[in-house]
């Protein structure tokens, strides 16, 4: 080594050690763990009584024959077609005609108005020559009896006639129709068609004996379809309570209905229902799942100034998806919501949104 290589080796050892008394960057010697935060909010939070059920309709009947005849579907009144499953069928409207001539020439309901008329006339001609004086009241009396008997065999020809046809006993939707062929010879008590109004659900629940003191009639509740989204959630409201358990299960039953104007919900659907039990207007509320258990200790994590803190809560009532704060949060407080796992008091953290 020659003298300049010397001396400019030692020049750069003494720039070198001189560096060291000099303060230079501080090197983190734990890395900061990446982690995102959400403010921590006041809410409105519910707790429920949680079941599982099967929807029905309000109202469900079976169109049924009530006298033999020849088969004739009738057409939907607006549609220009004859009737057909999923069809809309106003009260009273006619579904199904049978033809049965012999059946109603047994009736003769012509000659039994015939009849009625003409006691109709009589009477009010009886009437009016007792109030003139000419009869007495005995003949007034039998003609009023005579009207009235007419009236009656009228009347009973009608419902006889109206066993012919088959008529929707409330306003709803056709859920069934067998096929039969016109003209079929239809069986008195023959089954030809299955109707069902559900703008209003009716389902049975069984619920666990501990909660029988927080179930009670007009309570409210929510249901949605197994596999549904929380759009297809519908509002409800408790019928009626059983106030004893079953014997083998420990359970108890209690009935529902679940307003269903939009027809989203359908018969025969098995249903999740939560019934409101408690519920918050205004509280702090975080995710159920943030909060890690530690040794007994519900423990969440705030950041202040890049550093995890450890807070142990006091909860409240909550559901499966949220829980109330009673202590050990405040408001605005940065929750770290995700990258938590890790954490110990005092953390190095680097948050995100």
């Amino acid at each position: 080594m020659t003298m300049r290589q010397t001396i400019a080796t030692s020049l750069l050892l003494v720039v070198a050690l001189s560096g060291c008394d000099e303060e230079g960057p501080q090197i983190d010697v734990e890395s900061a763990i990446p982690v995102r935060v959400e403010a921590v909010q006041r809410q409105p939070i519910a707790e429920y009584v949680s079941a599982t059920s099967t929807a029905q309709a309000i109202n469900a009947a079976t169109l049924t024959a009530l006298q033999a005849g020849e088969y004739q579907l009738q057409p939907h009144p607006t549609a220009g077609r004859p009737y057909a499953m999923g069809d809309a069928i106003a009260e009273g409207a006619l579904v199904v005609r049978l033809h049965n001539p012999e059946f109603e020439n047994q009736v003769s309901i012509e000659s039994k108005r015939l009849q009625y008329q003409s006691a109709q006339r009589e009477f009010e001609k009886q009437k009016v020559l007792h109030e003139k004086g000419g009869i007495t009241l005995r003949e007034v009396t039998d003609a009023e009896r005579m009207f009235i008997d007419a009236d009656y065999a009228l009347e009973n020809a009608q419902l006889q006639l109206a066993r012919l046809e088959v008529r929707a006993p409330f306003s709803g939707i056709l859920a069934d129709l067998p096929h039969r062929s016109v003209g079929e010879l239809v069986e008195t008590g023959a089954e030809l068609g299955r109707l069902m109004d559900y703008e209003t659900l009716y389902a049975e629940v069984s619920l666990p004996g501990a909660e029988i003191d927080r179930v009670h009639p007009d309570q409210s509740l929510i249901a949605m379809a197994y596999g549904g989204s929380d759009s297809d959630t519908l509002s409800g409201v408790i019928e009626q309570v059983s106030p004893v358990l079953d014997a083998d299960s420990r359970m108890f039953k209690a009935t529902l209905r679940v307003a269903n104007e939009e027809l989203s919900l359908r018969p025969g659907m098995f249903l999740k229902i939560d019934i409101i039990a408690e519920e918050r207007d205004s509280t702090i509320v975080i995710a159920r799942d943030v909060v890690t258990d530690r040794d007994g200790r519900h423990v969440v994590y705030i950041v202040d100034k890049g550093i995890a803190l450890e807070r142990q809560l006091e909860l409240g009532i909550g559901n499966r998806q949220a829980v109330e704060v009673l202590s050990g949060l405040d408001v605005d407080e940065e929750l770290v919501v995700e990258g938590f796992e890790t954490l110990r008091d005092r953390s190095r953290v680097k948050t995100g949104r």
